[in-house]
């Protein structure tokens, strides 16, 4: 991977490096980088460039005031040098928009700002394939409406597959044709670049990891499983060297946790709630927080509802306890403890709203949630048309927002609803609609056999019985596996 400069001879490999790097989002190492690169040759503009993109973290986090402080300080500093030719001054300009001294400007304007201005520099230089690259990657940043953000990925993936033809190992093209496809609809167009990233960027943790968000998007369990596993790896021995941090690993760790659930390895995914007490680099509270989520998940996906209800709560900061009352709430439900899941559901939605407007990227996939607990809620009081009208409307506002691709997906909970409701072939629609957004999910399978077979159509409740047992390996522990199997042995 190239990115020609006009600085110093010298440098030249060690940028090239950096731009590799932060193609990868592997932040601190790239922002080290730029800044040996800065130290070696004082006179180079696009240093400052580099070690200023390093803080802005697409598609992560936003930076707060003293990061957008220091980002407008290294563009200062590269402004005041002057590269040498127009093409490195106008990828200076570009972050100089966002980084700009404006506290009145909205994030919104800040990215579309950018954004702009890459698509300038990317116009004018159509065979900088790294321009192409970090236009797309600011395409796909752009918030708004569902319609929107799909036309702005569609439109990422035609100037990244172009890129591709010509530059298949740069690490920005491949990384961000994934991202770029990591929805339900697009994520097949994913596929070869997740099955190419790992192999362009083997030491990165990220480039490990990343390709495992197309897999799960597209039920590929063993491939999600092998990629984490290495991910994780590769975060530890990253962040042990003093070039990253807890994150990474815990992130693949996330992924690892759910891809074990959905290929039935129970003992594994349980093991990793354990195993997050020894993330390099981690705090306490991290490691807490982390451990609620993991077993919240746990529970809920094995369908533990006395479990589930007994979670204990997480003494960490206020807003992150949402997801284990989430968990609590439905499992009491389930388990008809109304005045539990009650206590929960208020004690949720308390947690949802101290946490929105702190944290950067919370949406409305908040509302969703709370429509799901309040559905159950409703369910486990005996107001069972009422549950079913808000879980229709969880499934209609998930639809417009986009399935998570580390959760379960709300049509899936309705036809679990309808199944209690021993309506199984209302279940049945759900469950194969859940399927096409969410491939091979473990419960969606499984209840399509059981509610295919109540219906009375064995055939259909063969096929799905058998794609569970297909998509499970050897290793695999849940329970339901056994009944699967004997269902299919029964021809």
């Amino acid at each position: 991977m190239s990115f020609p400069i006009s600085c110093a001879p010298a440098v030249q490999s060690t940028f090239n490096k950096g731009v590799a790097l932060l193609h990868s989002f592997q932040y601190q190492e790239a922002e080290q980088t730029f800044t040996e690169v800065a130290q070696q040759d004082p006179k180079c503009a696009i240093a400052y460039w580099g070690k200023a993109m390093s803080l802005y973290h697409q598609l992560w986090d936003w930076p707060g005031a003293d990061t957008l402080k220091e980002g407008l300080e290294d563009m200062r500093q590269a402004q005041k040098l002057r590269a040498q030719t127009d093409r490195e001054r106008m990828y200076i300009v570009a972050a100089g928009v966002f980084f700009q001294d404006n506290a009145n400007l909205s994030r919104a304007t800040r990215v579309k700002a950018y954004s702009d201005w890459m698509g300038r520099v990317f116009t004018k230089y159509p065979d900088d394939v790294n321009a192409g690259a970090l236009y797309a990657l600011s395409l796909i940043t752009l918030q708004g409406k569902k319609a929107d953000e799909l036309a702005n990925r569609k439109q990422a993936i035609d100037v990244l597959n172009k890129l591709m033809a010509v530059a298949p190992d740069n690490p920005g093209v491949v990384h961000y044709l994934i991202h770029a496809s990591d929805t339900p609809e697009l994520a097949s167009q994913g596929l070869a670049a997740a099955r190419r990233y790992a192999k362009i960027a083997p030491d990165s943790s990220h480039a490990l990891h990343m390709p495992s968000h197309i897999f799960v998007r597209l039920g590929l369990w063993r491939e999600a499983i092998d990629s984490n596993i290495a991910a994780a790896a590769a975060a530890a021995k990253t962040t042990q060297a003093g070039q990253g941090d807890a994150s990474y690993q815990f992130h693949a760790m996330d992924f690892l946790d759910y891809a074990y659930l959905q290929s039935g390895q129970v003992a594994k995914a349980r093991a990793l709630v354990d195993e997050l007490k020894n993330v390099a680099g981690a705090s306490a509270e991290d490691i807490a927080d982390n451990q609620a989520n993991f077993a919240a998940r746990n529970a809920f996906e094995l369908h533990q509802w006395k479990e589930a209800a007994a979670l204990a709560v997480p003494d960490v900061k206020g807003g992150w306890q949402d997801t284990t009352y989430f968990v609590r709430a439905i499992g009491a439900a389930r388990g008809g403890d109304v005045a539990g899941a009650q206590d929960n559901l208020a004690k949720y939605k308390e947690a949802i709203a101290a946490q929105r407007g702190k944290v950067y990227g919370v949406s409305s996939s908040a509302s969703i949630g709370q429509q799901e607990a309040e559905a159950w809620v409703d369910y486990a009081e005996g107001k069972k048309a009422e549950a079913v009208k808000l879980m229709r409307a969880a499934v209609v506002a998930e639809a417009s927002e986009g399935v998570d691709s580390l959760s379960t997906p709300a049509r899936e909970m309705l036809g679990d609803l309808l199944m209690e409701m021993k309506k199984p072939r209302e279940a049945l629609v759900e469950y194969k609609a859940a399927l096409e957004e969410s491939p091979n999910r473990f419960d969606a399978l499984y209840g399509a056999a059981r509610a295919a077979q109540l219906s009375g159509s064995a055939e259909t409740a063969r096929k799905y019985y058998a794609k569970l047992v297909e998509i499970c390996g050897d290793g695999a522990d849940r329970p339901e596996l056994q009944e699967a199997r004997t269902e299919l042995a029964k021809q």
